[in-house]
């Protein structure tokens, strides 16, 4: 594959980040620029089928070499991190995952230092104003969740995991098995119910829809409901190298 770089940035401009998107189906990473912008383009290699971080770490070695030089590493993981190590992934679908340092095994191979956090906390980053309530639900594999006030990512909560309907859960009530086996019809109908969920649980001011599956949404949303680009589970990963960010919930 041949990846375009951009032209090689003044070294005053500062350090260039390779930033990484983990999902259940696609492992996807560019080199963004000081200022939060592809420096590379961003590609996108499957999830190995048997998804152990040994596999998944091996993969992503080999996806980064396709991407040149880059200074620091930001990474959005599906599941639950405390201080670099994973505690739960749901979607990868193997206990090999609980209490794996992912963030020390990423940085050894790497050679670069790297900080982890939620992909939809992540996604989050790339698009939010900042200001009041927002909240952000990706949709791919599984259901992400991050909510923000003025800005500030709270304390993540695996709202995938939790049953909506009939003791289903979030995750396998509009994730990829629900959208794959129901009508798109249906699937949407789905969606549009759980938005309403969340403006009750939430109070939010905004809320982001993200994932892969984002756009096979077909509904008329309201004006605080927005459809956000898939990048921005790779783009959002600036902000954890942001001083002004509160990173009190990752890697430090």
């Amino acid at each position: 594959m041949n990846v375009e770089v951009r032209p090689q940035p003044d070294a005053a401009t500062g350090p260039l980040t390779l930033a990484i998107d983990i999902g259940g189906t696609g492992l996807k990473g560019a080199v963004l620029d000081s200022a939060g912008e592809l420096f590379t383009d961003r590609i996108r290699v499957p999830t190995p089928e048997i998804r152990t971080p040994q596999n998944v770490v091996a993969a992503l070695v080999e996806l980064v070499v396709q991407l040149g030089h880059f200074d620091r590493v930001s990474v959005g993981f599906p599941g639950v991190i405390r201080r670099g190590v994973v505690l739960t992934a749901p979607h990868l679908g193997t206990e090999d995952w609980r209490d794996f340092p992912l963030a020390k095994v990423l940085g050894d191979r790497l050679n670069a230092p790297v900080r982890i956090l939620n992909d939809a906390s992540v996604q989050g980053y790339a698009v939010i104003s900042g200001h009041g309530v927002e909240c952000v639900i990706t949709l791919g594999t599984g259901v992400g969740f991050a909510l923000y006030e003025n800005g500030v990512l709270g304390p993540h909560m695996e709202l995938g995991r939790y049953p909506v309907h009939k003791n289903t859960l979030l995750d396998d009530y509009l994730g990829i098995v629900a959208f794959r086996k129901i009508s798109k019809k249906h699937w949407n109908r789905r969606v549009g119910r759980v938005i309403g969920y969340l403006e009750t649980l939430a109070n939010y001011d905004l809320l982001y829809i993200g994932g892969g599956n984002a756009k096979h949404i077909k509904l008329d949303l309201p004006d605080n409901v927005r459809i956000v680009p898939n990048e921005a589970g790779v783009t959002g990963g600036i902000k954890l190298w942001d001083p002004n960010v509160d990173y009190a919930f990752a890697e430090t």
